[in-house]
């Protein structure tokens, strides 16, 4: 039997390396601004200032400003996808895991600049849109799936649906909440997000004669 030897890639070059660092530098000075003014109120020059770079350099990087809040949501999604598989692994009834995410997903958006609303809906798109980012989706479902499957085979949560089924529920009140905290002015999503966590909780719950079978 032939050994199959793995092996390290290449190192980059200097010039691979350099245009890594000015893409993270863009990006670092995008999140800055965004924070600082929004994403409608930083214009492209203003990023290129903050990262010391000129114009055209931005654009071999970026076709536009929208390009560039799309790579920070693909980072954000990222992050979502971590919180949710923390909080799974965390200890705890799926009751008390579901009203940490929730508790989670509120104070982070509520200590956020102003670029937070922007995100979530940017977010949202890219975890949806037709073509590679479909493979977010994918991810995300999944990510709460195994959540809910972690439930069932417990038997904390009810059997009498599909775990499909309570995963589409368990979504659908998490984009329900980013949508209307990202454009409903004054949205109590801290308040929202606990009374949804808590109404998951019990519509998900395995009725008595489920858990005394």
């Amino acid at each position: 039997m032939a050994l199959t030897v793995e092996t390290s890639p290449p190192p980059l070059s200097r010039r691979e390396r350099r245009k890594l660092e000015t893409r993270e530098r863009i990006l670092e000075a995008a999140v800055a601004l965004f924070d600082e003014r929004g994403f409608a109120s930083t214009p492209v020059a203003s990023i290129c200032e903050r990262a010391d770079i000129a114009q055209k350099t931005f654009f071999n990087y970026f076709p536009s400003k929208r390009h560039v809040l799309r790579e920070i949501a693909q980072g954000a999604l990222a992050q979502l996808l971590g919180d949710i598989e923390s909080v799974r692994k965390a200890p705890g009834t799926t009751r008390q895991r579901l009203e940490r995410f929730f508790e989670q997903l509120a104070a982070r958006a509520e200590q956020a600049g102003p670029m937070h609303r922007e995100l979530l809906t940017e977010l949202i798109h890219v975890a949806h849109e037709a073509g590679t980012e479909s493979e977010q989706a994918r991810k995300l479902h999944e990510a709460f799936g195994a959540l809910i499957r972690d439930g069932v085979s417990s038997g904390e949560l009810t059997g009498r649906h599909e775990p499909e089924a309570l995963t589409e529920l368990v979504m659908g009140a998490f984009y329900v909440l980013m949508f209307n905290w990202a454009h409903l002015e004054g949205y109590p999503l801290r308040r929202r997000a606990r009374a949804a966590a808590q109404l998951l909780g019990d519509a998900l719950a395995a009725a008595p004669e489920e858990s005394s079978a």
